[in-house]
């Protein structure tokens, strides 16, 4: 596993208000996503769902095709600083794909995710947001942002709760989320994970478990 040695959990804002179900949460594993390429060790991802827990309505595309992004319920929703820093990577050009809930379009895609992984981390990523802590990082990457959403731009300096862009389905994305990670190097061939944590409204910092809601 490729994690940054020594390296403490660093503690977030979440990113985001309203009800957000948590998917590929580090609680589960380690590496969260399968992989530490790319700094992806303890990467997370958060979901927008409704008061039923649903990421969008259930229609017969869910079951058997894509599904526009738009039917989604994190679809533009508003992604925030989850600390502050200095922006240092903004991209916002990549198209926002068709979401897939359905089995069959979701084994489509998987057959292509070795072509998205070596094409690099615009594939992966997409529309994205990275924030350097300090001078020599930690760096913290917000993605699959939609696109022409953003709203800062390299070397602007952000506060936390300050709007970055929208939820989106960019880069290597089955539906509209928010994948957030903490790398110590944004040399992303050779990025290694470091832990994070949330800052709950109770004043604790926590890992959210797998497919816990998690209300901000």
């Amino acid at each position: 596993m490729s994690v940054a040695p020594h390296a403490r959990p660093l503690v977030l804002a979440y990113p985001f208000s309203g009800r957000w179900r948590t998917e590929n949460s580090p609680a589960r594993r380690v590496p969260s996503h399968g992989t530490a390429l790319f700094g992806t060790s303890h990467a997370i991802d958060f979901v927008a769902v409704d008061a039923r827990g649903r990421s969008g309505p259930i229609t017969w595309r869910t079951v058997v095709a894509t599904e526009p992004p738009e039917t989604y319920v994190g679809f533009g929703l508003p992604i925030t600083a989850p600390v502050a820093g200095t922006v240092v990577e903004a991209a916002d050009t990549m198209p926002d794909h068709e979401g897939r809930r359905s089995q069959l379009a979701l084994v489509r895609y998987a057959l292509g995710q070795p072509a998205r992984a070596r094409a690099g981390v615009d594939s992966l990523a997409g529309n994205r947001v990275v924030i350097a802590v300090g001078p020599e990082g930690p760096y913290v990457v917000l993605a699959h942002l939609r696109r022409e959403s953003v709203r800062v731009d390299p070397g602007q300096r952000v506060e936390v709760g300050e709007l970055l862009g929208e939820c989106g389905n960019s880069g290597n994305s089955t539906e509209p989320h928010v994948h957030v990670q903490v790398s110590d190097s944004a040399d992303w061939p050779r990025a290694r994970g470091v832990p994070l944590a949330f800052l709950g409204s109770d004043g604790t910092a926590r890992v959210p478990a797998e497919r816990e809601i998690v209300v901000s």
